[in-house]
């Protein structure tokens, strides 16, 4: 008659399903890489955005204008332009003395917005923990 031929167990493990895992894992990994990008931290509301409720002469202001030049509200011409380590170095000094003072960027619409970012950057290591943007609420 016939017999039957026994097969053994194999003991060697399978794996091409962690592969294939491993593979996905990397696409997603690389797809969402280029997604990320570095960047300022920003500090969003969580609702509608309010005006502030504090005097102007607390805050500093650092203005950017048409031309991309800079402006502090702080000091003796506030209307004058100054440079980008000159205003740095005034928010330093005033932060030191009272950390809390809140620091907003104000730039014209038609700057670009690598102007804003690096003032941005600039004065976040002047010391400012947190720097806001200005918008005008009538646009």
């Amino acid at each position: 008659m016939y017999q039957r031929r026994r097969r053994r167990p194999v003991s060697e493990m399978n794996v091409v399903p962690y592969i294939d895992v491993m593979l996905v894992l990397l696409i997603i990994f690389m797809a969402t890489a280029s997604v990320i990008a570095q960047g300022v931290k920003v500090d969003l509301p969580k609702a509608q955005a309010q005006t502030l409720e504090t005097e102007e002469e607390s805050i500093m202001i650092v203005s950017i204008d048409e031309q991309g030049q800079y402006y502090l509200n702080v000091g003796d011409n506030p209307d004058s332009p100054m440079g980008a380590n000159e205003i740095a170095s005034i928010v330093k000094t005033r932060l030191g003395v009272d950390p809390t003072i809140p620091v907003v960027v104000n730039g014209d619409r038609s700057i670009s917005y690598e102007k804003v970012i690096d003032m941005m950057v600039l004065l976040q290591g002047s010391g400012a923990a947190s720097v806001g943007l200005m918008t005008d609420p009538n646009s």
